[in-house]
């Protein structure tokens, strides 16, 4: 990992038998896009830091610093302030991220994107398959959308993929059915339980926050969201702050 984003001088270790630049090297004066930043290993993190902050960094093998101007977009599955509060990822590294972060909701978050999805894959894939889709069955658009998606996006494009693959007619069919039921009994069957769940999990962050939404250790930050998320998806699942109960202000 070290020699792939920093590179390694000629004989730093077996089987380096030439010089190679790394890709922040590579990247001076442009993007660099790390993918899975969650996994970055520690030894690694405190580097990666040093470039971040300094602009600076030796490829393995050399005591010469060199500096580059980068801008660095990365991204991530993991709750990052979980892993700091366990000792994974440098509390520093995070603060030094988080300089603009993006909260990106995951799919079963976005239920009413779920048939515009299915309907761009089945347009993917349609050609390579040899198939003809031009219906998808009410009840097979709404066992998609009651699915929890632990996989997310790629996950749904795996399963139509699948289903066109069974389907030998024009309209689809999901081959697996029962493998499409949520796997824990606790996650929503419907649109309303999994606002119930997210309403549920939203207030608990703002009451240990004091129902603070800015601000240093505030919810929005406690949950990965900007401040302006926050405030639309608490009127949308209609929390009110204790301040607020019994009149009819809202939430600023």
């Amino acid at each position: 990992m070290e020699s792939e984003l920093f590179g390694h001088e000629k004989g730093a270790f077996t089987g380096a038998v030439a010089m190679r630049q790394g890709r922040f090297e590579l990247a001076d004066g442009g993007t660099i896009f790390l993918d899975e930043i969650g996994d970055l290993p520690q030894e690694i993190q405190v580097k990666f830091l040093r470039v971040l902050q300094e602009g600076e960094f030796e490829r393995v093998g050399s005591s010469r610093s060199k500096k580059v101007d980068v801008r660095v977009i990365a991204a991530t599955h993991h709750n990052l302030e979980a892993a700091v509060a366990e000792g994974r990822f440098r509390a520093d590294l995070y603060y030094r991220l988080s300089v603009y972060p993006i909260h990106l909701p995951s799919l079963h978050e976005r239920v009413d994107d779920i048939p515009r999805l299915v309907w761009f894959f089945i347009h993917r894939h349609q050609h390579d398959l040899d198939r003809q889709i031009t219906k998808v069955p009410q009840s097979v658009m709404e066992s998609l959308q009651h699915y929890a998606w632990p996989g997310n996006v790629r996950e749904l494009e795996n399963v139509v993929e699948r289903a066109m693959i069974a389907s030998p007619g024009d309209t689809l069919q999901l081959d697996a059915p029962l493998a499409l039921r949520p796997r824990n009994s606790s996650v929503a069957e419907s649109s309303d339980n999994l606002d119930a769940v997210q309403r549920a999990h939203i207030e608990s962050v703002l009451e240990r926050c004091n129902w603070r939404i800015n601000g240093t250790g505030n919810s929005a930050e406690r949950l990965g969201i900007h401040p302006n998320t926050l405030r639309f998806r608490m009127k949308k699942l209609g929390l009110v702050g204790p301040e607020s109960r019994g009149r009819h202000h809202h939430i600023s």
